[in-house]
This record gives structure tokens, C-alpha cells and sequence, in this order.
């Protein structure tokens, strides 16, 4: 375990030594771009480093609205909720969910943050749980990640269709590591189902929660879905009795968007040219797909080895799982000497490019 003194960016110092940093979650490396930076600052300025009060006092903020409105807009909800964090907004769309006869069903790899006690798996030894096939009348909430731990490439909902009509079903799905950097704009996955091409006459209604932190560096959460389930949110005593989102950090996602769409371009071209360097027989040890900034090692040793080439990436035990996590994450904020250095040891070869810095 290292310990830093400050926060990675491309690369971060510890034991006195300065090492290439390629985990945490900084898709779009806004945490250290001096220009969003600044934008932060401008904003702390005008809102101040935090405030406390109620979003249903008598006093409201704009920014809060201008920010959800950006929010919806950009996934393609009626409404949209900003919270002070991701766990926080699966935790309140779960509880606002928890109605009296209401059954919760997990895919597999769900996040802590939208699990609740009493739910049940999706899949039972390879087969969908039988209670989802039978002609009961009832109301279902199925919980899932985007993209769940550990994979790179969206959930596979398609067995969703084979749940009985009688079923009312909600779909909530954690957007934390698809919000931003997945599909056009990053709008995500939600917004990119063709849910009325799965022929589900008994879907309810849709649900977005996610964490802004991930890609879009700003702490706070979002939960975003139609305009009932929004305000049955808003009546929670969690919701009435807390603080919002940071004003300056929900008034930086609205005047952050040209920012956002430069770094997103710019994580595509890293993900591109460094799966480019990667060779064919490099997918048998390593997870990946070319539309994802995210590599899975198979190799439980991999961190070890990266780490004697001064390389850093995520190392933890996942919660859900319970297995060791190797993450490798892209970032905007990567330069190619940076992507050609991790290629070179993924695949143990000297790196093949470096750029000359110009004269003067």
C-alpha cells in the first residue's frame, strides 16, 4: 500500500519516488486539468466551499437546477436529482423504491450502493430465478451496474424479456463507470437501450443513478428518471434532511461541457492507440474492449510486475466479488509516452515510440 501526499494524476509520489498512474477512476483526468480547475475555483468563489441547509427550504440554489437540468437532458430523463455523492443516490432511489410488496432482483456484479437486504439474485445456478416466470402479479425492481465490476463491456439484459407480463418491472441501473465516457456525449447505457425494442409491455419505468466522480470529477451523485419518481425522492426524510451537492461542483457540470467533450475526445484516441500497441495474443491475459478505458490483467501478480517498471494501478479487493481486483484505467490526461510505457510491460517488450521534445 502507498501513500501519497497528493492527488494522482498521470502519475503519483510515494516513497520518494514518482511512479506512472494508471487506477482510480479520473476517465476524463478532470481532478488535475488546470482548466477545470479553474473553473472549480471560479465556481467556489461564487457558492462558497459548501452549504449546509436543506434543498426544501425556503431558500433554493440555481445552480441545483441548472444542473439537473444538463443532467436530464444529457441521459434523457424527465427529471433529474443531484446528491452529495453515488452511494448516496443508489441508497435513495433504493429506499424511495422499498414499497410494501415490492421484490428486488441483483444481476450479477451489482454495486453495494444499490443493493438492499431481502434481494434476491437475477440468476440462480445459471438459470433466472423461477419467481420470474411465473404469471404472479406483482411489482419487480431489477438492480444491475452498466457495466458490472470486473468487465468491460455493457450487462446483458436480454433475458428481460422472458420475465411474465404480469410483472411490473423498474430497471435501475448504476451508472457510475459508463456516465461520461459511454456513447455519444457519454450519455451512458440507459439512454442507449432500446427498451421498447425488447418488447416489455410491463416496464414501469427506468432509473439512472451514478456517481459524478468517476468521469466527470466532481463530488456528487445524480439519480435520474421520471418526473413522479424524482419527487417521490425529493420526500424522503434522507433527502429533506440533508445537504446538497456542493453548489460551486453542480454549477461547474453546467459550465463544464466544452471541457468535457475535449477530454472525452482525447480518452477515445488514448484507448484507441494504446489497444493498438497491445498485441492479438495479448487478449488471452488481458480483459479489454476497444470501446471501454478499462483493462482487467488475469494475471494476479500483474500489479507486482508493473510496479518494477515504476508502473501504479488499482489493487483491491472488490466488495461485491470478494476477488482481488488488477484494474488498469485510461485516462484523458495520458500522454502516448505514457500509453507506450504500459504497453511495453503488459506485453514485457521494450517501448516502441517516444516523441522528441522541440527545441527551445
Amino acid at each position: 500500500m502507498m501513500l501519497t501526499a497528493s492527488i494522482p494524476g498521470r502519475t503519483v509520489h510515494a516513497n520518494g519516488k514518482e511512479y506512472l498512474y494508471f487506477g482510480g477512476t479520473a476517465y476524463l483526468g478532470l481532478p488535475t486539468h488546470p482548466g477545470f480547475q479553474e473553473l472549480v475555483i471560479k465556481n467556489i468563489r461564487r457558492w462558497g466551499t459548501a452549504y449546509g441547509s436543506s434543498r426544501n427550504a425556503n431558500v433554493q440554489i440555481s445552480a441545483y437546477q441548472e444542473a439537473e437540468s444538463a443532467l436530464s437532458e444529457l441521459v434523457g430523463s424527465e427529471a433529474a436529482l443531484t446528491l452529495s455523492s453515488g452511494m448516496l443516490a443508489g441508497k435513495l432511489a433504493v429506499e424511495a423504491l422499498s414499497t410494501p410488496g415490492m421484490r428486488f432482483f441483483y444481476f450479477p456484479g451489482c454495486h453495494p450502493a444499490i443493493m438492499t437486504p431481502g434481494a434476491e439474485p437475477f440468476y440462480q445456478n445459471s438459470e433466472m430465478h423461477p419467481d420470474l416466470l411465473t404469471d404472479t402479479a406483482e411489482e419487480i425492481t431489477l438492480l444491475t451496474d452498466a457495466i458490472p465490476s470486473m468487465q468491460v463491456v455493457p450487462i446483458d439484459l436480454s433475458d428481460i424479456t422472458k420475465i411474465s407480463p404480469a410483472k411490473k418491472i423498474t430497471l435501475l441501473v448504476d451508472e457510475s463507470h459508463s456516465l461520461g465516457i459511454v456513447n455519444q456525449n457519454g450519455r451512458g447505457i440507459l439512454a442507449a437501450l432500446d427498451l421498447p425494442g425488447l418488447h416489455l409491455p410491463a416496464l414501469k419505468r427506468k432509473i439512472l443513478v451514478a456517481s459524478l466522480g468517476k468521469a466527470y470529477g466532481l463530488t456528487g451523485g445524480v439519480i435520474a428518471s421520471d418526473q413522479d419518481f424524482i419527487s417521490q425522492v425529493k420526500e424522503t426524510a434522507c433527502f429533506i434532511a440533508g445537504a446538497g451537492m456542493n453548489p460551486a461542483f453542480a454549477q461547474s457540470f453546467c459550465e463544464g461541457k466544452a471541457i468535457f467533450t475535449q477530454q472525452l475526445q482525447l480518452l477515445r484516441e488514448n484507448t484507441g492507440f494504446l489497444y493498438g500497441q497491445l498485441p492479438l495474443q495479448a487478449k488471452n491475459d488481458l480483459l479489454y474492449d476497444a470501446a471501454y478505458p478499462v483493462i482487467y490483467p488475469q494475471a494476479d501478480a500483474c500489479h507486482e510486475e508493473l510496479l518494477q517498471d515504476d508502473i501504479v494501478i488499482t489493487h483491491f479487493q472488490y466488495p461485491s466479488s470478494r476477488k482481488i481486483m488488477n484494474r488498469i484505467v485510461l485516462s484523458a490526461h495520458h500522454t502516448p509516452e505514457d500509453l507506450d510505457r504500459l504497453a511495453g510491460s503488459l506485453t514485457r517488450r521494450e517501448p516502441l515510440t517516444r516523441r522528441v521534445a522541440p527545441d527551445g
